[in-house]
């Protein structure tokens, strides 16, 4: 899928192209091509004269070979961008391409983006650029817009993470915590954790790919501001991440300290049941001895006598564990 974006009034337009033809009739600052076919980006070499490398969206690519500017005065930057999605929490790479010495791109130039699938910080940015008119004035507007609602996109990430954990936080603390629950608390509790290690990366990317557009001296005042500001915000993101990872390690720690009183409570029936055991155990033992004259055969309530001493022997360790506590 291939779509433009061209400033109208201040505010973002979007065409979505099917044809070369279709393409030539528009000047746009934004490219974003989404799963895009040979056919597509044949029509961007030809219109724009800008290559899009096959490797553009492979995620083995050396870390250090993500950011770097071509001869030609294209600029390369690959980023991932993130999917908070329940299920499957997963960074999509994004590939960008700027060139501002183009002819074919006149004076603003052209931003283009290449990745797999839509992405909720595109969506957000292009809801935001249709309803706040001069938010974006040239392409590389909307590449610093695009890492500033990447930075926004993870704080609220953030915060959906802190209402799960707090409902984890009563589960946990209120004291009956069976087998079953912990099992889905213990589950609960390793998806935030995994979508909070992802924040935590995708951060780390987005602080890269800033630092390496202000390192470059491209951006003019009124934008490297927004990038330090941005960096700021990231900055700012570090330190709730760092702290969720401590409630997370602590409700790890509870939940398995509830499964271990579980296990201890029911090792310790078999501990009481084999103690109270021992003296009918014993007595047994005693009168199954091979006697020249044996008590139970000598005697007329000899058997009676045995069992009932076995039973006492059993019942008074029982009554004594019970008044101790030991058995509730």
């Amino acid at each position: 899928m291939l779509n433009i974006f061209s400033l109208v009034n201040g505010r973002l337009f979007q065409e979505e192209i099917s044809s070369l033809e279709e393409l030539s009739r528009f000047q746009p600052i934004w490219v974003d091509l989404e799963s895009p076919t040979p056919e597509e980006k044949r029509w961007i070499s030809q219109h724009f004269d800008v290559q899009v490398p096959d490797d553009a969206m492979d995620e083995d690519i050396e870390e250090s070979a993500r950011f770097y500017e071509e001869d030609n005065g294209e600029l390369h930057i690959r980023s991932d961008f993130l999917i908070a999605d329940i299920d499957a929490p997963r960074a999509v790479r994004v590939a960008f391409i700027l060139n501002q010495h183009n002819a074919a791109l006149k004076s603003h130039g052209v931003l283009f983006s290449v990745h797999e699938e839509d992405l909720p910080v595109f969506r957000l940015l292009r809801l935001r650029a249709r309803r706040a008119p001069g938010l974006i004035e040239d392409a590389k507007d909307v590449l610093l817009e695009l890492f500033s609602v990447d930075a926004e996109y993870s704080a609220d990430t953030l915060e959906g993470i802190y209402d799960e954990l707090e409902k984890v936080s009563k589960m946990v603390l209120s004291g009956d915590v069976t087998d079953e629950l912990a099992g889905a608390v213990l589950a609960e509790i390793a998806r935030q954790e995994d979508l909070n290690g992802r924040i935590r990366r995708n951060m780390m990317d987005t602080r890269r790919a800033l630092s390496f557009t202000m390192r470059l001296r491209m951006l003019n005042a009124e934008q490297f501001d927004d990038a330090r500001q941005i960096l700021r915000d990231i900055d700012s993101l570090d330190s709730h991440t760092a702290f969720l990872f401590d409630k997370i390690n602590f409700l790890m720690d509870a939940t398995v300290g509830f499964i271990n009183i579980n296990q201890n409570k029911i090792i310790k029936i078999f501990s009481v049941a084999s103690v109270a055991l021992l003296p009918p155990t014993l007595i047994a033992s005693v009168y199954g001895m091979n006697f020249q004259f044996m008590p139970e055969l000598s005697q007329k309530w000899g058997y009676p006598f045995a069992l009932t001493l076995m039973f006492a022997s059993s019942v008074v360790p029982m009554i004594y564990f019970r008044r101790r506590g030991w058995l509730k």
